[in-house]
């Protein structure tokens, strides 16, 4: 059944990840867009990268003139004059290396710069709006997987379209219209006749961009689908070894791996054509350009030299229109990643955590209340989970919450926290409605700890400080003392210093949820929420975590989310909650 509900939570996010990415997938930025994020030094790296694309670009046209003037060099009746004029000539060949080795050196590294200073900086905004996203945002609009996807894909593809590229596309551009200026200037009546070879390299070239565009869009929607497989199984290890579930889960990734693959083929496939057609299209413009010049040399006295220059000036301007293929690509690429990113970026949370306009009180005493909430998750619109639900916890008092799976028990942790907002009634603390409460500030003064405790992976004394970072060793050490974890942690080779591996793989379930009550007490907070916080453990080890908790909860504004006696025994009040309403209440 495990494996079954996981393959069918993974198809659903398949699916619903793939028609998010269709509805957006040709939604891009415009090309000056993608700069936003630039700063003045950003700016001038530009300016000289450009600068310097521009002149290593007109660098091929400006070949073709001087082999032209070769190719008269060596016309003549004089033999032994033939090295002195090419002598002469060739040096000009010198003086266009040494000009195109330091306009590519600047091209390169300033385009290169700035674009990774650039992507940096988006990567730290775009890290920072993820973070700050109400959990709604999560459960509606992105999955993990594809949060972690956008961060290590779309951000390499913004920085690729940010950098070397662009500088790429200016140099390609300047070496086309360099290209058929200097044919034109050259002799104008060859240029026209070879202006009809460009039309069909155009639509080649224009097809084959917007085709791979798609197909591009398709492929990356799949490869992020396939990340939050990888993301779920790896996860939930445990589970999927335990219910023998790899080859479902391998399954399921290579399946979409299987898309990822087809659209890259089609997108191999539709490029090698328009490439393929632009070549065609190259070739045949020599032979008309070569019989066509024969008959102006006969007609017009156009010389061999004036030809060759002509014909190879405005051929290395077309090129560079089959050249800049990968260039337009790759900024057709970074632009629907900004697009994804920048979305995010901007997007303001109804719970915006950043949000400094509420109220700021000097103290709280810790009454909650919740009056007359009514609640249904974003995800389940159509399904009531607090239907008019009431609950008044005086400050200082522990209150135990009972009730059977899903009669929102969870929930109303869920939203004293303000995780969510309810869609009628209020949140009370202290009289207050949380939504008038400055965020942070009133989650500074609240504590959570849940069913699965999830460590970072550092030290314990990290994980213990993650709430309150200029906390000192003493009062690391009596968090760790309230929580029972002293004992054990102290026995640890480097104590406090101790890795716990990637989500506390090192530590017993236990002693992971010590560290949790640890983490939570740290801050000295004023409402303490325990979601089923000793429910998956031993007994054992529910013993000494609920002794933790019962000498902790002493003067603490307490909501207790439970199943087993042992958790509600030294309840102050219990109230049982029953499809969204607290259908009983009283205290001992």
């Amino acid at each position: 059944m495990g494996d079954e509900a996981m393959r069918d939570r993974g198809e659903e996010e398949e699916t619903e990840g793939m028609e998010r990415k269709d509805a957006g997938a040709t939604k891009k930025v415009a090309f000056f867009g993608m700069f936003r994020y630039a700063r003045r030094a950003d700016v001038a790296l530009m300016g000289v990268g450009t600068v310097a694309a521009m002149v290593n670009g007109m660098s091929e046209p400006l070949m073709t003139v001087v082999f032209a003037a070769v190719i008269e060099s060596f016309g003549g009746s004089d033999d032994s004059a033939v090295l002195h004029r090419v002598s002469k000539v060739v040096v000009y060949y010198i003086y266009l290396g040494i000009g195109t080795a330091l306009a590519s050196f600047l091209q390169v590294s300033c385009w290169t710069m700035a674009g990774e200073r650039q992507s940096a900086r988006i990567r730290s905004l775009y890290l920072e709006a993820v973070l700050k996203q109400d959990v709604s945002f999560f459960d509606v609009e992105m999955t993990t997987g594809e949060a972690i996807s956008r961060m290590s894909a779309d951000t390499v593809l913004v920085q690729d379209a940010l950098g070397e590229k662009v500088g790429k596309y200016a140099q390609l551009l300047t070496t086309f219209v360099g290209g058929f200026v200097i044919g034109f200037i050259r002799g104008w009546m060859l240029a026209l006749v070879m202006l009809a070879c460009i039309p069909p390299s155009i639509l080649s070239f224009a097809t084959v961009s917007r085709l791979r565009a798609q197909i591009s869009a398709r492929r990356q929607a799949s490869y992020d689908d396939a990340g939050n497989v990888v993301e779920q199984s790896i996860r939930a290890i445990r589970t999927v070894v335990s219910f023998n579930g790899e080859k479902k889960a391998v399954a399921l990734y290579n399946a979409l791996i299987k898309k990822a693959y087809k659209a890259t083929v089609l997108e191999g496939l539709v490029t090698g054509l328009g490439i393929g057609c632009i070549f065609c299209v190259v070739f045949c413009s020599y032979s008309l350009a070569f019989w066509y010049g024969a008959k102006l040399i006969i007609s017009k006295g156009y010389t061999g030299g004036q030809v060759i220059n002509v014909v190879f000036a405005i051929l290395t301007g077309s090129m560079a229109i089959g050249n800049a293929s990968p260039s337009i690509s790759a900024i057709a690429e970074g632009q629907s990643a900004a697009h994804r990113l920048f979305e995010i970026i901007n997007r303001k949370p109804k719970i915006d955590i950043s949000d400094t306009s509420g109220i700021e009180l000097d103290d709280i005493k810790g009454d909650v209340e919740l009056n007359n909430v009514f609640f249904r998750y974003p995800a389940r619109p159509e399904q009531l989970i607090l239907n008019g639900l009431s609950l008044q916890v005086p400050s200082g008092t522990t209150m135990a919450i009972v009730g059977e799976s899903g009669s929102g028990k969870s929930t109303l942790i869920s939203l004293v926290e303000r995780f969510y907002d309810p869609q009628a009634g209020e949140v009370l603390i202290d009289g207050i409605n949380i939504k008038s409460l400055k965020l942070k500030w009133i989650r500074g003064k609240i504590s959570l700890v849940s069913q699965e405790p999830l460590l970072f992976m550092t030290s314990i004394k990290d994980n213990i400080t993650y709430g309150k970072e200029d906390a000192t060793l003493e009062e690391i050490k009596r968090a760790a003392e309230l929580a029972n974890a002293a004992n054990f942690i102290e026995k640890l080779p480097n104590a406090y210093e101790t890795m716990v591996g990637q989500s506390g793989a090192q530590l017993s379930g236990g002693q992971k949820q010590r560290i949790a009550i640890a983490r939570a007490i740290l801050r000295s907070p004023k409402v303490l929420l325990l979601d089923e916080a000793t429910s998956a453990l031993d007994v054992e080890s529910e013993r000494v975590v609920q002794e933790a908790l019962n000498r902790i909860m002493v003067g603490i504004t307490t909501l207790i989310v439970a199943h087993r006696l042992s958790t509600v025994r030294n309840a102050d009040c219990i109230a049982v909650v029953h499809q969204g309403k607290v259908v009983e209440q009283g205290c001992p």
